[in-house]
């Protein structure tokens, strides 16, 4: 008896303490790991001094300040990213993905925060092209393992053209510029750039009918990150971030109804598969 009162009294020293303390602060969580095709300006290319710039760099690092993460973003080829996410070496793409009936089967997305369609270039002095069909007997260049490449492909047969793959869209677009191809075909705000960059290399026909969203793809598995992103995003649109940020990136000043400034309900793309109507509202506050 008489030893066991010191041994108590020595507990509620010790728990006083600890209460005096405070819990244990939370644990951080480990960076947000995600891929990126290194090359596709204005989204995201080098910068002079080493790293990447571009929209989605821009985008994506505000994102994760604002759910309070650590971000990574890796460079790599476009080819590689989606598989690369499906194995489990990214937690999602920071690359713009396009969002295909294929793609949604196989991912969650966010809802878009950009839409796209596919456009032609071509170098100066090529006669401007005016359908599939100006194509017969040519060369298209596509970077590899877009949905460009795919939709060359489908039409390639049918108006007699070669398609060509390259790793990158510079590659891609050089190849037009040497003659090695005859037109490139890859997105509007891509092709744009390019010859905003390159007084030869003119950007040519959009194809109004590949109007798509850009969002940003997670492994089905990843429901609870993709909604954290997706409420980012709507709170981003709400405050005028991402029309900012495309003005910055494109030069452009986007609409009432682009997908910098619509918020839609529910967390994903409407329709798709992985699409939730039924969340609430994000608290906005709890993202500046």
């Amino acid at each position: 008896m008489t030893l066991r009162r010191p041994l108590l009294a020595a507990a509620a020293v010790l728990f006083a303490g600890l209460t005096a303390a405070g819990p244990a602060p939370a644990k951080e969580l480990p960076p947000l790991q995600t891929g990126v095709d290194a090359t596709f300006a204005p989204h995201a290319f080098p910068k002079l001094g080493g790293g990447l710039q571009g929209f989605q760099i821009d985008l994506f690092n505000d994102v994760a300040k604002r759910i309070h993460r650590k971000i990574v973003i890796h460079g790599a080829s476009f080819s590689g990213l989606i598989p690369a996410l499906l194995a489990g070496r990214y937690d999602f793409l920071t690359a713009p993905v396009t969002v295909t009936p294929e793609r949604a089967k196989a991912m969650i997305f966010t809802q878009g925060y950009l839409w796209t369609a596919y456009q032609f270039g071509y170098r100066k002095g090529t006669p401007p092209i005016t359908g599939w069909a100006d194509l017969k007997g040519q060369s298209v260049s596509v970077n590899k393992g877009t949905p460009y490449e795919q939709l060359a492909d489908e039409y390639a047969k049918q108006y007699d053209f070669k398609v060509e793959a390259f790793d990158t869209e510079p590659d891609a677009v050089q190849a037009v510029l040497s003659g090695h191809a005859y037109a490139n075909l890859s997105g509007n705000t891509v092709v744009e750039f390019a010859a905003k960059k390159n007084r030869m290399f003119i950007a040519g026909l959009t194809l109004e009918d590949t109007k798509l969203p850009w969002a940003t793809p997670f492994r089905k598995d990843e429901v609870a990150l993709r909604d954290e992103i997706d409420n980012v995003l709507k709170c981003m649109k709400k405050d005028g971030t991402i029309d900012k940020l495309a003005q910055k990136w494109f030069g452009v000043t986007p609409g009432p109804k682009d997908l910098e400034n619509v918020v839609y309900p529910g967390n994903g793309i409407p329709g798709d598969p992985g699409y939730e109507p039924n969340t609430p509202a994000p608290d906005c506050a709890k993202y500046k």
